[in-house]
């Protein structure tokens, strides 16, 4: 279900440009609804949120889509943590449809995926390991880079039960909008893949914004 928000840009506490392939890491609180704008349209946002008074606590996609009963994420979706605990909600979505199956690309999937060559290309996984090591303040480890959101990624389920990696399905100016339950840290991959169609073989900006609660 597509759903706009009310929330205009210029009342933002706080908004920033991810440059394309470039990560975002910081913390909302409790009660603050925080935006993720797909800028030109066709990027993936791979996501992870922790708990940011103890990050063992974490999204899980597990607790979430059983939860739900969706793999899907939209309007509605409650993002649950490993404790399952609900950490944020949607509350507005004008993509649509956000994966919660497909993983974040790395040196070794895009070796198996695609070619050998492809190994030293830039990843999501890099991008994580980069925030988490210049970040040391929020306590993310390695040990808490687990299953993450593709926000605005397209990845349909065949009926043999396997994953598919689609067009887009998101455009220009779309996005989806949070409001955090908990005190959270936003960790985002400004997905850099160059191999299949989550970027449009093209990786273009995201922009996050904040509003106080």
């Amino acid at each position: 279900m597509l759903t706009e928000s009310h929330r205009k840009l210029n009342d933002a506490r706080y908004s920033q440009r991810i440059g394309a392939g470039d990560y975002f890491m910081r913390t909302v609180k409790a009660g603050e609804t925080v935006r993720i704008v797909d800028v030109d349209g066709n990027e993936a946002a791979d996501t992870l949120f922790y708990s940011a008074t103890d990050p063992a606590e974490r999204y899980s996609a597990n607790d979430t889509v059983r939860e739900q009963g969706n793999v899907y994420l939209g309007t509605g979706s409650v993002l649950r943590s490993n404790r399952n605990n609900p950490m944020l909600e949607i509350i507005a979505d004008t993509c649509g449809r956000h994966d919660t199956l497909g993983g974040a690309c790395s040196s070794e999937s895009n070796t198996i995926r695609y070619a050998h060559d492809r190994r030293c290309m830039h990843s999501c996984r890099d991008n994580w390991m980069n925030a988490i090591q210049e970040n040391e303040h929020f306590g993310v480890t390695k040990r808490d880079i687990a299953h993450n959101i593709n926000f605005f990624m397209n990845v349909p389920i065949t009926p043999e039960g396997g994953l598919s990696f689609a067009d887009g399905i998101s455009g220009p100016g779309k996005y989806v909008e949070m409001k955090a339950l908990m005190d959270v840290i936003v960790l985002i991959s400004n997905c850099p893949q160059l191999n299949n169609p989550c970027s449009g073989f093209d990786p273009t900006p995201l922009e996050i914004a904040v509003w106080d609660s």
